[in-house]
């Protein structure tokens, strides 16, 4: 059996995450909230975690932060942008440092948009699952 994959959500605002896990409740896949940057990477650090979720705008440590630090140790994770702050600059920099798939805007629309990037977020994250063994193989029989 393939196993449980798992999305991590980042908001500083609780009520987003509350929505964000009523609104995934009877998908295939686990989720997990955390209220900071400090608090996702600490999840990170006991769960896989397959796709994650951050606002841009958050106390203590910014999206984009948590996004460049979760690109160096995780490179695996696909990481998506969730954020009513769409100042291009901040985006330009989000997408150019912490090399983000997509960006998703608040409000965002969960049946028609959401729920689809996070199965495409998924897909991507299978695919580089597989390329990363097929390298590793022909690196093996090139030895």
């Amino acid at each position: 059996m393939e196993e449980q994959k798992c999305i991590l959500f980042v908001d500083d605002d609780e009520k987003i995450l509350k929505s964000l896990q009523r609104g995934f409740l009877d998908e295939p896949y686990k989720t997990f909230c955390a209220t900071s940057g400090k608090e996702a990477l600490r999840i990170l650090e006991r769960r896989e975690v397959h796709v994650l979720v951050t606002d841009m705008r958050m106390p203590e440590m910014s999206g984009i932060e948590l996004l460049r630090i979760v690109k160096e140790k995780y490179p695996r994770i696909v990481r998506l942008v969730l954020s009513g702050y769409t100042q291009v600059g901040t985006l330009l920099t989000a997408i150019n440092q912490g090399e983000i798939f997509k960006f998703i805007t608040k409000p965002w629309k969960l049946e028609e948009e959401f729920k689809s990037i996070i199965v495409e977020a998924l897909e991507r994250y299978d695919a580089q699952a597989e390329s990363d063994k097929a390298e590793a193989s022909m690196a093996g029989d090139a030895s």
